[in-house]
């Protein structure tokens, strides 16, 4: 890709655009919760051609329309997330920091299996999505690092004095 069309990328993903690290609930998981993160670009569903063209450009993700008429563009995973973010990272203005807050989780779970992190490191990267969110305006946001430490200690997977 272009300087041109990256920066223009980055521009959109500025103004439409999501970048995101969340903490999930997951019953499969040993320790209960999965560090998610993802990129979504957003436009109304009369606009979903440009979306599929995005999706087009960076070969990750998938682009779906919602109940209120909304598509998104999303890409999830620490690879494609780390991928995109590294390209658009040098034009971004104003979720740069997010962006390389999220870029440095990636780092951290790119290659690491989610199942076989101790519940300290687990708790490690908790504090970071948790950091992740001063960036974004999320109204529902109710799970950090506590509620995660919490389950683990009531589930005897971390000690409660620590």
């Amino acid at each position: 890709m272009t300087e041109t069309l990256l920066a223009y990328i980055a521009g959109f993903l500025d103004g439409d655009g999501c970048i995101m690290a969340q903490l999930v609930k997951r019953k499969g998981y040993i320790h209960g919760y999965q560090i998610r993160v993802s990129i979504v670009f957003y436009q109304k569903e009369t606009k979903k051609d440009f979306l599929e063209w995005l999706k087009n450009q960076f070969k990750f993700g998938y682009v779906r329309v919602r109940n209120d008429q909304m598509a998104e563009y999303t890409i999830v995973g620490y690879q494609p997330v780390y991928d995109v973010l590294t390209k658009l990272l040098p034009y971004l203005r104003l979720k740069k920091t997010l962006a390389q807050k999220v870029i440095d989780l990636c780092v951290l779970g790119i290659g690491s299996s989610h199942q076989r992190m101790s519940p300290r490191e687990l708790l490690k990267r908790a504090a970071l999505v948790d950091e992740t969110a001063k960036y974004n305006y999320s109204k529902k946001r109710t799970i950090n690092q506590t509620t995660v430490k919490k389950f683990l200690q009531t589930n005897n997977l971390f000690p409660r004095n620590d």
